[in-house]
């Protein structure tokens, strides 16, 4: 089973993030930019939150806010769902699907070390089924 770790090893640990005093806006760009749908928010270093596509879509528009004048802070989701390097893909797909959410940060000692996606999960699995499928057959044709 693929873990984690062996997903950021190939997908890379690279943490977009955002500072929860800043705007919602800029959230908004920094997603765009590198094509994410969600960034983490630290202080000092320290995960205090998450936000998403979904927080602004629920949370700003909804609620007539305005992107420039709302904090990061004000819609992000602080208790975020996190796993570790040593997590299967279907330890983190089971999670994504009962708490509804995209997006896992993965943290190793406290610290955010990468994050991944929904897509990120699925791919892998697709990955997995794959090689046994092969296996599988290589089995069959064997006999």
């Amino acid at each position: 089973m693929t873990t984690v770790n062996q997903l950021l090893r190939v997908k890379g640990y690279q943490v977009i993030s955002i500072e929860p005093d800043d705007t919602v806006y800029n959230a908004l760009v920094r997603m765009a930019t590198n094509n994410v749908g969600a960034l983490v928010v630290l202080r000092e270093g320290q995960l205090v939150g998450i936000i998403s596509e979904r927080d602004y879509a629920r949370k700003v528009i909804l609620y007539g806010k305005a992107s420039r004048a709302t904090a990061v802070s004000e819609i992000m989701t602080t208790q975020v769902q996190c796993v570790g390097p040593d997590h299967t893909m279907q330890e983190c797909m089971s999670l994504m699907t009962d708490k509804r959410i995209r997006h896992l940060p993965v943290l190793r000692d406290n610290v955010v070390i990468g994050i991944i996606s929904i897509g990120d999960v699925v791919k892998a699995i697709i990955e997995e089924q794959k090689i046994l499928i092969s296996h599988l057959e290589d089995y069959i044709v064997g006999q």
